[in-house]
């Protein structure tokens, strides 16, 4: 280490209880993962883990997961940028990410994850830098204009796919993962204005000792001062686990009448109400199985092109839309 980083460094006083938030903050991105992969084996039903609740906990998590990013940046470089230190540690999480990214490509290539929170951080925590000096308020300022961004301005001059990591396209984006700096640099930035404020008035004591039971403590605080490696590890075994259920307990196979019935609705709620859906479909169903086409329809042999399948379109239309 040289001289200024001596000077330069933090105190050596961990904050066991930031270890502690961290680890449950883990935990708790597992226990999605481990809907997300029960979902992903047939357990339960396509886009469940993406909407509602489920999608409300995962954004929960992310939030106070890069939160505690931006805090322990503060915590690790405020009185002074560590450069050795803070390289090493950007480099494996680059490592990290990339190898994310070709592993999904390769399992899921059309979702593969191309700009995942590994990569949100790696590139917060460059970003991050810019703000370490600047006042609290400063940050908690520009926090909320990063979160806010993207619900007021997007534009199509972002939707080139080499702009896609800012989150500002007016495309949806398809990825299994996408965490994207507009909105989500804004949780870092407001984990730093946090941080700085709690420096100001002598509070950072508070993430200090131990929690009870020990044996928690322990376990919580071993996962948060290892949060990389167990991000990059619990994934597959989560998989495997479920995986192996898979074999031992195969799920359900809704039957095709089923399968078209939910993704019908789900692709006309987009634009029009729930009821008049479901009696749409239930026509569309009806009329394809009378005529003897339900099955190329379900094999995609017959899409919304199809004379024929227009011509039923327009029939089921006509029969359910509101008078």
């Amino acid at each position: 280490m040289n001289k200024a980083e001596t000077v330069n460094a933090p105190p050596k006083t961990r904050l066991g209880k930031l270890d502690v938030l961290r680890g449950i903050a883990l935990v708790a991105m597992a226990t999605y993962h481990t809907g997300w992969d029960f979902e992903f084996f047939g357990y339960l039903e396509p886009g469940t883990t993406g909407h509602g609740a489920w999608k409300l906990y995962a954004r929960v998590i992310a939030s106070t997961f890069l939160a505690l990013v931006g805090f322990s940046l503060v915590l690790a470089h405020g009185r002074g940028i560590r450069w050795r230190s803070f390289g090493i540690r950007l480099a494996q999480i680059i490592a990290a990410a990339l190898a994310i990214t070709l592993v999904t490509m390769y399992v899921t290539p059309e979702t593969f994850v191309f700009f995942g929170i590994l990569h949100e951080i790696a590139a917060a925590s460059v970003l991050g830098l810019l703000f370490l000096r600047l006042p609290a308020l400063v940050i908690a300022a520009a926090a909320a204009a990063v979160i806010a961004l993207p619900h007021y301005f997007v534009s199509p001059a972002f939707d080139s796919p080499v702009f896609w990591p800012l989150g500002l396209s007016e495309i949806i984006i398809r990825s299994n993962d996408y965490v994207p700096i507009f909105p989500w640099f804004g949780a870092v930035l407001a984990g730093m204005a946090l941080a700085k404020t709690m420096q100001h008035f002598g509070a950072l004591k508070l993430f200090a000792g131990n929690i009870a039971p020990s044996w928690l403590d322990r376990g919580l605080r071993f996962i948060g001062r290892h949060s990389l490696a167990f991000y990059l590890i619990h994934q597959p075994v989560i998989i495997a686990c479920v995986f192996l259920v898979s074999q031992l307990f195969p799920p359900a196979v809704p039957a095709p009448r089923e399968v078209f019935g939910k993704a019908c609705v789900q692709s006309c709620q987009n634009d029009n109400d729930k009821a008049f859906c479901e009696k749409f479909c239930n026509c569309v169903i009806g009329q394809t199985e009378a005529q003897g086409i339900f099955d190329e329809m379900f094999a995609g042999k017959r899409d919304q092109n199809d004379p024929q399948m227009q011509q039923i379109a327009g029939i089921c239309t006509q029969e359910n839309m509101p008078q």
